[in-house]
């Protein structure tokens, strides 16, 4: 939302009082309440009448998080909802002397200046960021009479803004107005389907404006030196969380909204679907099963999209029985395959659909000020809208996912959540319309995450989600959205992805090839090598199937080779998840988490670092040709140990069975002993390989087992020629080096465990 014209004018349409000066200020226990007057005061009888005030109150909810609050009229009504952050007790201290007042909690400290009016933001002692002149404020439009409450935080020479939810536009976010609004825009546009209030900067903090409306940002665009937020309303609510490193951001970030839930092991598979409007029965998804296992291709989940169901009846959560008359006997015959099932929901129900009746009966949809049932014709002829709100309602539909987890359904793609109404309506619970539509997309994946959790147990719930919000990264995974199938959408797709890794979501994945139209076998081939080196990998499209062998044969070696690949890096892999599940760092990496210090890293979107240890730099040409740049130390090709040093930018060329992933020197890298599924004992055929440790330097790996405890861990020291082991594992298993010339495969007893074979 702008407010200004240039640097000193106010938009004619709106009035504008601003934070001032401190005009009275005292400890509230372990908070800091300041009352701003808007103008000049000085102490001054009288001066202070007819004029706004703005409450400003600093408090922390964890260590190393202040919390911010500005109010205009403390009596405008609150309505919910509110992101449900997990706060704690931390010491506070809170003091004043001749600069003004503070408020400490653990390194991060906030200076409200009493000269003229400042707020500053110190980590370790060095400024942050600050709040000055316009920047609290509180905005009245004329016309309409909307009041809006605003800040603006000061932006320093070559400090770049990350986040702010899976952004398809340039990566990083200077320069740009960022509406947090769910909408269903697909890949190509500046709208996004998982919007994230959450932003993080590379001098070691971060900001989250804690509000679920829609929050707008101006990233030095407005003001190009400030990062501006606004909500509508007389509050404004922000945390500033300090690192002091990214990661450390993240850490503390999703410590206060949430942190990933760990997915089972066999979701990290390949999953096949049938795409959304192609013909298909069970005859032809068994066909696409058989011929991928017979050209050795590892298949995980099979994925049911749209028509499971039959036309104008989403979601009544009933097989179409023209096409599946034996819908439990069919998902019994893919268990037997291997394979898990999913099946494509929404939250939405047609008006012909089986199960509209009884929901507008209870009460169980959004409904219309007047009471009765909002309708819409975009999507599903007079489909309506369940109100997540209402736990009857929410009861209701998650009894219908039941009776599907009792067929055998293994996990649901929770598809929509952003076409939520906003005008005319009303929810069970009174929640404010305008905040409900981001936050609907949190309680509806939610509800569909702990029904799984609840019927399979601990450890065996995954979704598959397009819609998010803040805290929205508990409930695993959530794939793009709707991308088309060229390079220039893959790489979109990329950004999209690391921007959302900025907000804490550990487990992201995109339609490999693209959804919209068909792409030529080139552009397939590349794609597959990208989503097969993430987390989640999914073969998903529109109108036609995404099986390999209808683009090409090479498509078939390329998806068989990544495919197994992925398997064999499964103990690497899940390691990783673990540490996102535990600490919220995600498993695909911006580069600038793991080299901060780095300057040309901070503005790489073309490449991410998978896990700690693996650079992985996709192929976005016809040609094969590609750039990518690899921090400094003595970096190893993954595919033949040709060391390259770093510091440097690459230009390479690859084909289709390669791409440059290269390893971080000082790594451990688990391979584990099957290609042929994900989930298997991690230690069983295990093979250590050890990447340019130099002499006196350690480096040691968990490997987890398939509930995410530790099942084996090892621990090298380098000593000249020599490299100490020390290992829990009574299982053998291979050591092979690379780039340590010199270095024999004599492995010595160190401490008391045992040695490795």
């Amino acid at each position: 939302m702008k407010f200004t014209n240039g640097y000193w004018m106010t938009r004619p349409e709106y009035d504008m009082s601003y934070a001032t000066e401190v005009y009275r200020a005292a400890p509230e226990g372990k908070a800091l309440h300041i009352l701003a007057a808007t103008r000049p005061a000085g102490g001054r009888r009288g001066a202070d009448l007819n004029m706004p005030a703005l409450n400003v109150r600093l408090s922390s909810p964890a260590e190393n998080v202040l919390y911010v609050e500005v109010t205009h009229f403390r009596g405008a009504l609150d309505s919910g909802p509110r992101f449900d952050i997990r706060r704690e007790e931390t010491e506070v201290a809170v003091t004043r002397d001749e600069k003004g007042y503070r408020i400490r909690s653990g390194h991060l400290e906030a200076i409200v200046h009493e000269e003229g009016w400042e707020v500053d933001f110190l980590g370790d002692g060095r400024l942050l960021t600050s709040s000055g002149w316009h920047g609290m404020a509180h905005a009245k439009d004329r016309n309409s009479g909307k009041t809006y409450m605003s800040d603006s935080l000061m932006l320093d020479v070559g400090e770049w803004v990350y986040g702010l939810g899976e952004r398809f536009t340039p990566y990083l976010k200077n320069g740009q107005t960022v509406e947090i609004w769910n909408e269903d825009g697909g890949t190509s546009s500046e709208l996004a389907y998982k919007n994230i209030p959450f932003y993080m900067t590379g001098r070691g903090y971060g900001v989250l404006v804690d509000d679920a409306a829609d929050v707008s940002f101006e990233v030095g665009s407005e003001k190009v030196e400030r990062v501006q937020f606004s909500v509508p309303g007389e509050r404004l609510r922000y945390f500033l969380i300090y690192g002091p490193g990214p990661k450390d951001v993240i850490e503390r970030y999703t410590a206060l909204t949430g942190r990933p839930a760990l997915p089972p092991a066999w979701s990290f598979g390949l999953w096949l679907s049938t795409s959304f409007t192609t013909d298909y029965d069970e005859e032809t998804v068994s066909r696409f099963i058989r011929g991928m296992a017979e050209r050795g291709i590892p298949l995980s989940v099979f994925h049911f999209d749209c028509y499971w169901m039959r036309g104008l009846t989403w979601t009544d959560f009933t097989w179409d029985p023209g096409t599946f008359p034996d819908p439990e006997g069919m998902i019994g015959r893919l268990h037997g395959m291997g394979l898990k099932v999913c099946v494509w929901i929404n939250p939405y129900f047609a008006q012909n659909g089986a199960l509209f009746d009884e929901g507008a009966e209870k009460g169980y949809f959004i409904r219309k000020l007047d009471g009765s049932v909002w309708q819409s014709d975009l999507w599903q002829a007079g489909m309506a809208v369940l109100d997540v709100t209402d736990p009857k309602a929410r009861e209701w539909y998650c009894g219908h996912l039941r009776r599907l987890l009792a067929t055998g359904v293994d996990c649901f793609k929770t598809d929509f959540g952003e076409r939520i109404p906003v005008k005319g309506v009303q929810y069970a619970d009174g929640s404010d319309p305008v905040r409900m539509h981001n936050y609907y997309s949190y309680l509806y994946n939610q509800m569909v995450f702990e029904t799984i959790q609840q019927e399979r147990g601990p450890g065996e719930a995954v979704v598959f989600a397009r819609s998010a919000t803040a805290g929205g990264q508990r409930f695993p995974a959530h794939w793009g959205g709707d991308c088309s199938a060229t390079f220039a959408s893959m790489a979109e797709t990329l950004r999209g992805g690391l921007s959302l890794a900025h907000c804490g979501f550990g487990f992201w994945s995109h339609d490999i090839s693209g959804f919209e139209q068909t792409a030529p076998a080139h552009v397939y081939k590349r794609w597959a090598a990208f989503g097969l080196l993430g987390t989640h990998s999914r073969l998903h499209g529109s109108g036609s199937y995404r099986v390999p062998w209808l683009f090409d044969e090479e498509s078939v070696e390329v998806l068989r080779h990544f495919t197994k690949l992925k398997c064999r890096l499964m103990p690497y892999l899940y390691a990783s998840a673990v540490q996102a599940h535990e600490k919220g760092v995600p498993v695909m990496r911006p580069m600038m988490l793991e080299f901060p210090e780095d300057l040309t890293a901070q503005m790489l979107d073309r490449q991410y670092m998978l896990g700690d240890s693996l650079l992985v730099a996709p192929v976005f040409s016809r040609t094969g040709e590609v750039d990518y740049y690899l921090p400094a130390g003595e970096w190893t090709c993954f595919w033949d140990d040709q060391q390259t040093p770093g510091g440097s930018w690459r230009h390479e060329t690859h084909g289709f069975m390669s791409l440059p992933l290269m390893v971080r020197p000082g790594s451990v890298i688990p391979l584990g002993g099957c290609d042929s599924r994900p989930d298997y004992d991690y230690p069983d055929g295990l093979s250590l390989h050890v990447y340019s440790l130099k002499d006196g330097e350690t480096a040691e790996v968990t490997v987890p087992d398939l509930r995410g405890d530790p099942a084996a861990q090892f621990h090298f020291r380098r000593e000249g020629a020599a490299l100490m082991v020390r290992t829990d594992s009574a299982k053998p298993c291979e050591v092979v080096l690379h780039g340590m010339p010199g270095v024999g495969p004599v492995l010595k007893r160190c401490g008391s465990l045992s040695d490795m074979v």
